[in-house]
C-alpha cells in the first residue's frame, strides 16, 4: 500500500514534548517546591529508572539505523521494525521516555513532575502514538495490522 502521507502528523516531536513538560515540572518546583523522596531513595529510584530508558531509547534507535528506516517522526517510515523491544511492544522508545519521565521526576524530587506525568502519557497517547498507528496501518497495511494482534500496545 502506498499512504497519501509522507509521515504520522504527530502533534510534535516526542522528545520536544518529554522536554516542554519536565521543564514546566521544573519550573513549578522553582515555584512552588513539592519535594516528596530525597536522600538515597531519590538518587536510586532516579538512576535506576532513567538509565535503563536512555538505554531503550538508544537500542531502539539502533534497531532503526540498521533495518533502514528513520527514528524522527518529522521523517517517513521506511520499514516496519517488529524485532528486539519491538517484538514486546510496538512502542518501546514512548514506553522509555515515560519511565525516564518518571524517574527524572524523582532524581529532581518533585511532585510536579508526577503531576504531569499522566499529561505525558495521555499526550503520547493521542497525539502521537495512535496518529502513528493510522500512518503505519495506511503505509504497511495487513502486515502492520498483524503485528499489532501480535504485539501490545504498551506491554
Amino acid at each position: 500500500m502506498t499512504s497519501k502521507k509522507k509521515t504520522a502528523g504527530v502533534i510534535a516531536p516526542p522528545p520536544i514534548i518529554v522536554l516542554a513538560l519536565l521543564l514546566a515540572g521544573v519550573e513549578l518546583d522553582v515555584l512552588v517546591p513539592a519535594p516528596f523522596l530525597g536522600g538515597t531513595v531519590q538518587t536510586i529510584l532516579g538512576v535506576g529508572l532513567t538509565v535503563p530508558a536512555l538505554g531503550l531509547i538508544g537500542w531502539c534507535a539502533w534497531l532503526f539505523r540498521k533495518s533502514g528506516t528513520n527514528v524522527e517522526t518529522w521523517q517517513p517510515t521506511l520499514k516496519l521494525v517488529d524485532s528486539g523491544p519491538y517484538g514486546l511492544t510496538r512502542n518501546p522508545i514512548y514506553l522509555a521516555m515515560v519511565v525516564g519521565f518518571l524517574g527524572a521526576a524523582c532524581a529532581v524530587d518533585t511532585l510536579w513532575l508526577m503531576m504531569l506525568w499522566p499529561l505525558l502519557i495521555a499526550t503520547l497517547h493521542w497525539g502521537v502514538i495512535r496518529r502513528e498507528e493510522r500512518y503505519l496501518a495506511d503505509l504497511f497495511g495487513e502486515a502492520y495490522i498483524a503485528y499489532c494482534r501480535k504485539v501490545r500496545r504498551w506491554v
